[in-house]
């Protein structure tokens, strides 16, 4: 295949990286370590913490794991909003031989009960806030072994403080039991005593069991390997060097991590790519809280940017944002979902710096695609592939279909994961026996190799960058005893591009928009919870009995959106 994109490269960045340039991440840790021992590697809640303090902290927790008597390939589940201790704890994993499950902290017990015994978690590292939630279903797991962190850990004399007001005034810490469990600084004490056995660690080694709903609603583990991270490293280093490295940069590259550490877009972009240049994580607990995030932005001068449209879109919208000091960013980068021209436009008239657009999945590591950084506009295209990346746009019968004409977005490269955990067929349903990874988004490719989002072949919903997968919302609220059969969709939304739809047909007459999504909440993480709920007296079906939601998405399309009926 014949990558024609090539020359519409931005200057300097070559077609394909070194995907052998680390044997391991541990070994890029290894590395950094050394290199940027006195640099500060994370800051957070006005605390930092350097690559020396890292590297010590992390050992000690890997050597604590490793007490344990987990053995090398162990999964090893972590449940943290973007505090100190995450990086802390997925660093100490993989440096102990194990392999990441990152968790969102916001799951019901039944998501994280359904992770956790799907990848076989031996361990689990969650903070104090959502250890309720790990106490409901840590008796039908495999987990064993429990560290405890608090918001205040590694906050320093102010941590106590932290604790405090987290626990008793704010109330953000409901009450638990977790009989055999340690706190996260006794395990870091223990750890230090018992010293960091460092295995062996080779490029097919698996790194992360990374969380997807894939092409179904299934939630199933994306399995990456060390290799496939650190190409994906290696590619956003050359994609992005034509505008972080000049002009030369006095001070580390700042990141603002306001995505969650638990996401595949920030894991790579803001943790690991950062790691690799020696760079700076400013880490935001909680970006929905705009008038604080703007808070802490004003204490540093960004270099890069990475964030999804509906947090560039509601920073802009708080008027404390224009005085935040831009003269430095040098790259902002928009993913997760598509971006709206308004934002991008915004965006840059307020900072000075153009959005540029990336496109992957928890499957690629995530880049796939990205538009050049130094672009002088906002293209409102997904991009180039990669260096070492191949994208095909093909039909449904896997031929690659003509420059201009819409297919399935397939992409192949080092980025690649090697499969889902454990489930062979759902494997080969997105692999082509050329090696390309189907995505299931329709998309059409320009003659210079920029390819634009048309659609979506899966009936996956976009809140927020989140994907939401209706057969995994229609199963809950089927669930409830009122209900005798639902659908959902995705209908437009102006704050979060899109929202959850719901159309239920009800055997309980009393049955309220209310008791509905009240209902989902207990089961479902916000985002998934729909928004609208509309009452039928039956859904549209094939002859064979299977609801039709496309027919719901056309009648939505030309009649307006109603809360409820």
């Amino acid at each position: 295949m014949k990558r024609f994109w090539l020359q519409h490269y931005p200057a300097g960045v070559p077609a394909d990286i070194d995907a052998n340039e680390y044997s391991s991440l541990v070994a890029l840790f290894e590395e950094s370590f050394a290199k940027f021992a006195d640099r500060k590697a994370f800051f957070c809640m006005d605390k930092s913490i350097t690559y020396r303090e890292l590297d010590e902290m992390s050992a000690a927790i890997g050597a604590y794991l490793q007490s344990r008597g987990l053995a090398k390939g162990a999964r090893v589940a972590i449940m943290m909003p973007n505090v100190l201790q995450n990086p802390v704890s997925v660093t100490a994993v993989l440096r102990a031989g194990f392999i990441v499950v990152n968790v969102n902290p916001l799951y019901t017990p039944r998501e994280l009960e359904h992770q956790l015994k799907d990848s076989g978690a031996e361990a689990i590292l969650v903070l104090e806030n959502f250890a309720t939630t790990l106490e409901k279903v840590v008796a039908r797991t495999a987990v064993k072994h429990i560290i405890v962190a608090s918001m205040g850990d590694l906050l320093g004399l102010k941590g106590a403080v932290v604790n405090f007001v987290v626990r008793k005034i704010r109330k953000m810490v409901p009450a638990f039991s977790l009989p055999g469990a340690v706190s996260f600084n006794e395990a870091l004490s223990a750890g230090r005593r018992a010293g960091l056995d460092k295995p062996e660690i080779a490029p097919d080694d698996v790194a992360f069991l990374q969380y997807t709903g894939g092409t179904t609603g299934v939630s199933k583990g994306a399995t990456l390997l060390h290799r496939n991270m650190v190409a994906n490293v290696a590619q956003i280093k050359s994609w992005t060097a034509s505008v972080l490295d000049r002009p030369a940069h006095g001070e580390p590259l700042l990141t603002v991590c306001a995505l969650p550490l638990y996401h595949i877009f920030a894991l790579t972009v803001c943790f690991l790519f950062s790691f690799r240049v020696g760079g700076t994580n400013l880490l935001i607990v909680n970006p929905r809280d705009i008038p604080g995030f703007v808070k802490e932005l004003q204490k540093y001068k960004a270099h890069i940017f990475p964030a999804v449209n509906t947090l560039f879109n509601g920073l802009l919208h708080y008027p404390d944002f224009k005085n935040v000091d831009f003269s430095e960013l040098k790259l902002s980068i928009s993913g997760g979902m598509a971006t709206q021209k308004t934002v991008a436009d915004k965006w840059c008239a307020t900072t000075g710096c153009v959005l540029s657009e990336a496109y992957g999945l928890s499957e690629t590591a995530p880049l796939l695609t990205a538009t050049p950084p130094d672009l002088a506009i906002f293209s409102g295209t997904i991009g180039l592939p990669a260096p070492s990346t191949y994208v095909s746009i093909r039909d449904d019968d896997g031929k690659e279909v003509p420059i201009g004409q819409p297919g399935e977005i397939c992409g192949k490269g080092p980025q690649v994961m090697a499969g889902y955990w454990n489930r062979t067929e759902e494997t080969a349903q997105v692999m082509t026996s050329d090696g390309f990874f189907r995505t299931g988004d329709i998309g059409i490719m320009s003659p210079e190799g920029y390819t634009r989002i048309v659609d979506r072949k899966k009936d996956m919903i976009v809140v927020s960058g989140f994907n939401v997968f209706p057969n995994e919302v229609e199963e809950v609220i089927s669930s409830h005893p009122g209900v005798l059969e639902c659908a959902v969709i995705g209908v437009a939304d102006p704050k979060s591009t899109e929202a959850v739809k719901v159309f239920v047909v009800r055997t309980d007459p009393n049955l309220t928009h209310q008791s509905i999504t009240s209902f989902a909440a207990t089961h479902l993480t916000p985002y998934k919870v729909p928004k609208h709920v509309e009452f039928r007296t039956e859904l549209p079906k094939t002859n064979v009995g299977k609801i039709l939601r496309r027919e719901l998405r056309d009648e939505i399309a030309i009649a307006p959106v109603s809360a409820a009926s």
